[in-house]
Formats: C-alpha cells, structure tokens, sequence
C-alpha cells in the first residue's frame, strides 16, 4: 500500500514538472506582452510585470505594420483556416467512410501512400509546389495557398477518421436503412453525428496547421495585402534590434484564435461516440 502512495505521488510529481514545463513559455510571453520595454530589457527578471502596459498591443493592433493593418492580417489567416477545415474535413471524411466501408482494389496501397506521405518533410515540397502553383497560375493567390494546406491536412485527417467510421457499427446503418433511409440520409443522420468527435478531433489539426504556417505563405505570396499573420510577425524583427514586447504581443494574440476554435468544439470531442444510439 505504502509502496503504492509512493508511486502515486512519484507520478503526480512528474506531472507537475512537464505541466509547469510545458506553461511556463506561454505564461512568460503572456507576461512580457504586457511589460514596458525597461523591464523586457532589464538585467534582472520580473516574472510578473511591475508597471504592466497595453502600449505593445495598442501598437500591433492600431500601428499598420508593412503599410498594412493587422485586421488584413487576421482576415487573411482566418479566411485560409476556415477554408482549410471545411474542406479538408468533408474530403477526409468521405475518404475515410469509403476505406472503412468498402472494399475495393488498391485499398491498401492507398493506405500506405497516406503513411508514406506524412513521412515527407514539408521543406522538401516547397519547390515542386511553387512550380505547380506558377504552372496553374496560383501564385500570389490565397486560393492556391489553400489547395496546399488542404494537401496536407487531408491525408492525417483521412487516417484518424478511418479509425472512428470503423469503429461504428454496421447495425446502426443497417437498421436506418430497414426503416427506410437511403444512403444520404444514413451517412448524415446516422454516421455523421458518431463521428463528429473525429472530425472535431481533425478540424483542430488542420486548423492550428493553416493558422500558424510561414514558409508557404511566406514563399507562395508576394502581395502585402494577401499576407498572414504569421508574416507579420518577421516584420517585429529588425537589423537594430528586436520589438520583444510586439513580438509577444502579437503572439498572444495569434494565440487566441485557436484557443477560442478549441473551446468552441471540443463539447462536441468529449461527447460519447454512441450514447444513446442502442436500445437496451
């Protein structure tokens, strides 16, 4: 029993740790966001800012930053992101309904293909992608921009679904279908609402993914006006010296918007997968 309590405390102890670990950067950009630039520069630490000033974020936020105001910014990223969920979560989860549902020639291949893909680094794809886009004309284009983050949250979002459409049972869209339901109503009223904590699940991967990318955007678009947040971020760092105070205020607030998507969806990630859905 003693031995028990020993280790029990041993684990929360490490829990502690990696928690504190893992929220100390958040807490200390929070923190520096709202110091005044003598305390961000000051030889001895304040962990909590004595004189806390709003002037970083009232300069992020009011200052046009490339002749550009950060509204274009966000409207720009928030756009690619909704985009990039919307569209990478339908293709997923057709995509993931037929491999689990059906079997068919090259099933497999196209498996290991999605596995193989996931292996790729991203820096290798960004000329190949270049040439593509400049060969259909995308270049400079939000819209091209998507197509490649939909490229790359499809294949991770078609892979986790596959595992919550299998995991539902037939029965279910067998007894819609007795009942009457043809193949629409079944995938939508039956099969949609079961693995909505997957696609909830996904959503969140695709969207921290479009939100938060630079080399592609930074690479693909050349028009201030089409640029994201995350590009306007390098204009915080200069030859003389770095904004650190605009830095964190901007990163702060480029760390809202996920924070704000999460907790708008995750009641629908910790719902039952089938509560409900079986009579007793």
């Amino acid at each position: 029993m003693k031995h028990r309590k020993l280790r029990a405390i041993g684990f929360n102890a490490l829990g502690v740790i990696v928690f504190v670990a893992a929220v100390f950067p958040v807490f200390w950009m929070v923190s520096t966001a709202f110091k005044p630039d003598d305390e961000i520069f000051s030889t001895t630490p304040h962990p909590v800012p004595a004189h806390p000033t709003l002037d970083h974020f009232s300069s992020v936020l009011h200052d046009n930053v490339a002749e550009v105001s950060f509204w274009t910014y966000f409207r720009n990223s928030l756009g690619l992101a909704l985009a990039t969920v919307l569209v990478s979560g339908l293709l997923a989860l057709l995509a993931a309904t037929a491999v689990a549902r059906f079997r068919f020639r090259f099933r497999t291949t196209f498996l290991i293909m999605l596995l193989v893909v996931q292996m790729v680094p991203l820096e290798a794809l960004v000329i190949p992608l270049f040439l593509d886009l400049k060969k259909l004309e995308l270049l400079n284009s939000l819209g091209g921009l998507v197509l490649v983050y939909i490229g790359f949250a499809v294949p991770f979002a078609i892979l986790m679904l596959r595992g919550f459409v299998a995991a539902v049972p037939k029965e279910l869209e067998e007894a819609a279908a007795i009942d009457g339901a043809g193949p629409v109503r079944v995938f939508f009223s039956v099969l949609l609402p079961l693995v909505a904590p997957g696609l909830v699940a996904t959503s969140i991967f695709s969207f921290i993914t479009a939100w938060n990318e630079f080399v592609f955007a930074f690479t693909f678009l050349d028009d201030q006006d089409k640029a994201t947040l995350p590009m306007m971020m390098q204009y915080f760092f200069g030859h003389n010296g770095n904004a650190w105070g605009s830095i964190m205020a901007a990163s702060t607030l480029l760390t809202l918007p996920v924070i704000v998507f999460f907790l708008a969806v995750q009641r629908r990630m910790v719902s039952g997968l089938t509560a409900g859905a079986v009579k007793g």
